[in-house]
Order: C-alpha cells, then structure tokens, then sequence
C-alpha cells in the first residue's frame, strides 16, 4: 500500500473545525477532499455546507437526509435494550457515531478516496466510535485524526488560520456559545465553559430544548403510546415514522420540561467527564418501554436483558457497535421483543414522566383471576406456597444450624 493518500473523505459539518481540516488535508496531504455532511436531526440546515465546500474547491458533496436511518436502524434498536451508560446516559451522541463512520466507509467505496477523516479531538470518545467503526467495516482503510497531528490547538490558533487561508468563518449574531454542543434528534450535549467545574450549576440559558420544570404548564398532558414488537408505531393513535415519532416525543416533552440530566461520566479514554444533556424524547421512549415489558415480557427474559443491559450499553458507548458481541446481544434483545406489543399510557408533568396505564390485547402475561386479592376462584392455590417456602428456606435454615452449633 502506498504512503500517498490521493483522496480522503471528511465528515464535514462547514463550521470552524471541520472547515479548517478541509483545508489542512489539501495542503497537508496535497489530496482531494470529499465532504460529507450528514442531517441526523441536529435542528440546524445541512445545505449551507454545500456552498462552504464549494467555496473551497471541492467537487464531490454529498449532503443526506439520514433522520429516518438514525431513528429506525440506531436509536430503536438500543432503546429496545432499554440501555442506558452508568446509570444515567442515555447514549444520545454515542448511537450517533456508527451511522456516521458506515457512511464515510460507504462513500470511500463510491469515491474510490484511500482515507477518511473527523474532526474528533485526541481526548474524547468520538474518535474511538468513528475508527473503531471504521476499522471494522473496512479492515484497510486510513484515517486521519488532524487534531492528534497538527498544532491548531485552540480556537485562536484555527481562526488565525482561517484568516491566512482565507476561510470565511460565519460569525453568529449574540456570540459565540460557552459550551461545545452536539445535537441530534436523540439529544443535544453540553460541555466545557463553567461545567468543567462540577460543582457549579448549568445557567438556565444553557438549555435550547427543554422548559425548566419549574415553568413548565400547570396541567399534565396524557398521551398514549402504541408498541409494536418494542417499538413505537403510533403516538395518540396516529401512525408515524420512528424520526417523526422522536420529533413529535421531544416537542411534547421538551414543553413539560422533560429529559434534562447533568452527569459526571467516565470515558473510555480514561478521565472523567461532566456534560449536561437533554433528551426529551429518549426519557419518555425509557420509561414507557420498561412499562410495556412490564406487561408482556416474561419475569427471567425481563431480568437477564437487565443484567446484560450494562454490557450492551458499554460497547455502545465505547464505540463498538459494529462488533460482533453487539450483533450478537442484539438478535438476542430483538427476539426478545416478539410479544412486546400494545399500549402504554403517560402523564408528563413538570419535568416527570409518570406511566398511568399500559395494556396489551394479546400479549400480556397479567392475569387478573390469579392477581387478584379477591377470590381467585381456584386459579392459584394459596396452600401451594408453604412448600414453595420451604423449599427456598432449605439451605438458609441448614447455614444457620451451623451457625448455632
């Protein structure tokens, strides 16, 4: 294999970063450059990037419309594992990166580019997804990581080099943003400014999606949830799409002030690391998932997807989605889910989602006549339990003889 990368295709957002590394992989490498910038529900427009890429002399854009992708092949799948990172993540910018690195590959492929390239600093975890994805659906393929090569290693430097370069950098009215922020239509992240201090408290105009609870309506709002096979197909019986049912969860979420969370987290890379999140939708798919699994899955399949939910969400959040230890966990989740079908009821109120009702016609495996408090009518055998007892007591009464002797 050659040394000499001829063409290389960048995942390409058109803001600072990623503008500044288009130009330092031409003069760089002396190669072409081939941008990709992809929608996966960030809440901002993609087709700007188009124009900065021309401006810069690229030839081949490819700028997609991937929301559905992302909802239906990425977020529902993990949200079937009910996953969530130590205890409180709900993977929102981690489920991202493996959408994102199959694309870069895939258009190597079309491209005929020898590399790919990111904009990923050398301390996070977003460069562990994007080459630990990458390296597994294309064995050979090169990367180019420039924050681990070059220097510009501050927002001086980079803006400097934009004004030598002549990069036109948009300035936003209002300033620029404290906090380095990553969105899409699970959740939008916020780090850096006075958050890299744990103990201080997120400022109220932090938050772009979310309502602060305290001001949130005075009167609950219900909706209903149709499940089938663990997924959502229908809000309010209203049919939609896996992206539009995300859209319409994180509006009507987001307006009760649902889904906010400020977590000390440990990456893979070893430090420590504080961020706020927000994910309205993510926080309502949880909680109402668990509700229809209540119901319709039974008790041991319920407790082993716990116990391997921890596992399956580390791999997540480590980046390795394309591994076969996923693969593998996911054919187990799905099969799981065959009979995880019907409806779940909620109230969202002030920051709280509260499930008030679930049902399912045909797969629910609660039986009134046995749970009942009344006569079960010979259902269950109350008698039955005393042996069942005993049984389970057996070796806990033969310990403590020993204990006693």
């Amino acid at each position: 294999m050659s040394d000499k990368i001829n063409k290389v295709v960048l995942a390409y957002s058109g803001g600072l970063d990623t503008s500044v590394i288009l130009k330092w992989l031409q003069d760089v490498y002396d190669c072409e450059v081939v941008t990709f910038t992809a929608d996966i529900g960030q809440g901002e427009e993609v087709e700007p990037a188009r124009a900065k890429a021309e401006a810069l002399g690229i030839r081949e854009i490819y700028i997609e419309d991937l929301r559905e992708d992302f909802a239906r092949d990425y977020v529902f799948p993990m949200l079937r594992a009910n996953a969530v990172y130590e205890g409180e993540y709900l993977l929102g910018t981690s489920i991202a990166r493996p959408l994102i690195a199959r694309r870069l590959v895939e258009i190597a492929n079309e491209t005929g580019a020898d590399a790919i390239s990111h904009g990923a600093t050398g301390k996070g975890n977003d460069q562990v997804r994007f080459e630990l994805g990458a390296y597994a659906l294309k064995p050979g393929i090169r990367v180019i990581a420039p924050w681990r090569e070059w220097d510009l290693n501050s927002r001086e430097k980079l803006m400097a080099y934009a004004e030598q370069q002549g990069i036109a950098i948009e300035q936003k009215q209002g300033g620029k943003s404290p906090y380095s922020m990553d969105a899409n239509l699970l959740h939008i992240s916020y780090e850096g400014g006075i958050l890299e201090d744990p103990w201080a408290e997120p400022e109220e105009s932090m938050w772009r999606w979310t309502v602060s609870p305290e001001k949130a309506p005075d009167e609950p709002t219900y909706i209903t949830l149709t499940y089938e096979h663990g997924d959502i197909v229908a809000i309010d019986g209203e049919s939609m799409s896996p992206a539009t049912v995300m859209e319409t969860l994180n509006r009507i979420a987001g307006a009760n002030g649902i889904g906010r969370d400020d977590i000390v987290e440990n990456r893979y890379v070893g430090m420590k690391s504080r961020g706020c999140y927000e994910t309205p939708a993510g926080t309502v798919m949880l909680k109402a998932h668990r509700a229809i699994e209540s119901l319709t899955l039974d008790r041991e399949a319920a407790h082993l997807k716990d116990e391997l939910m921890p596992r399956y969400a580390t791999l997540i959040y480590n980046g390795y989605w394309w591994s076969p230890e996923r693969e593998m966990l996911q054919r187990l989740i799905d099969e799981s889910q065959r009979h995880v079908n019907g409806e779940v009821r909620l109230k969202l109120y002030k920051g709280n989602v509260v499930v008030v009702g679930r049902r399912s016609e045909k797969d629910s495996l609660f039986d009134e006549n046995i749970a009942t408090f009344e006569d079960d009518a010979g259902a269950y055998d109350q008698k039955d339990a005393q042996g069942f007892i005993r049984l389970n007591a057996l070796r806990l009464r033969i310990g403590a003889r020993r204990l006693q002797e």
